[in-house]
């Protein structure tokens, strides 16, 4: 279950890179950890566009990462975060951490969140992808991804039709979402060609405003998919920091 632990280095912090649930995985320690062992969690794209995950880093919050790539944020994709979240808290790490949702991330990040909300602080998504219609399905405005699509559906137990009567989508699901008071750090481009902001994160905008829920929206005028994130982290860092 865990093994081939080994250490390493990342981003001039001490990490440890092992495997878990045949699943390759890292934790990244800060140089000074806090007391309550607190930590963030990539869902997806570890290094990418990394400026809040180091700056949260500097502030003593470990950083974890499963490798649960093209699973879509699926069911058993959320399972298996599920054991490594028991791994992380086996091992003294807080019960509740922050996901961090990049892109396709927002699947992973908002389906084990809507699944299990007790281990869930808050939510940063950065252009997240809540619709598989959306992206990778092209079934909107934006391009899609014809082979993502067929992987995607296929995880899914759907096809191009039954796809069109899903609602499972974290999408789908915004009002239980903003009904678990989980607070969300938003982050997208206005002008987003593949995971267009209108189908995304501008649902979640607007039922998070209209309900009074926990967010921090920053949409980066002219901005398309990249690049992720913000240059000066700290808006989103602070939102974070004072939940967690």
């Amino acid at each position: 279950m865990f093994r081939n632990s080994e250490a390493g280095e990342y981003r001039g912090y001490k990490s440890e890179k092992f495997v878990f649930e045949d699943r390759n995985c890292t934790v990244v320690f800060p140089d000074k950890e806090l007391e309550e062992k607190k930590w963030i969690w990539r869902a997806e794209f570890l290094g990418a566009f990394d400026t809040v995950d180091c700056d949260m880093l500097s502030k003593g919050y470990a950083l974890a990462y499963i490798s649960v790539s093209d699973m879509y944020g699926d069911p058993d994709s959320v399972e298996t975060m599920k054991k490594f979240h028991g791994f992380m808290t086996e091992r003294g790490f807080c019960e509740k951490t922050v996901i961090f949702g990049f892109s396709r991330g927002g699947l992973y990040a908002c389906n084990f969140a809507l699944k299990y909300p007790g281990a869930v602080a808050a939510l940063y998504l950065d252009a997240p992808v809540l619709d598989i219609k959306s992206w990778p399905g092209g079934m909107g405005k934006g391009a899609g991804a014809e082979r993502e699509f067929e992987e995607c559906l296929s995880l899914y137990g759907l096809d191009k039709k039954t796809v069109l009567g899903f609602k499972q989508n974290p999408a789908d699901r915004l009002e239980e979402l903003l009904s678990l008071a989980i607070p969300v750090a938003l982050v997208a481009g206005d002008s987003d060609r593949v995971v267009p902001y209108e189908e995304n994160g501008a649902l979640l905008e607007s039922v998070y405003k209209k309900g009074g829920g926990d967010l921090l929206c920053i949409v980066k005028p002219g901005c398309d998919h990249h690049p992720h994130s913000l240059s000066d982290p700290a808006p989103v860092s602070a939102f974070l920091c004072a939940r967690y």
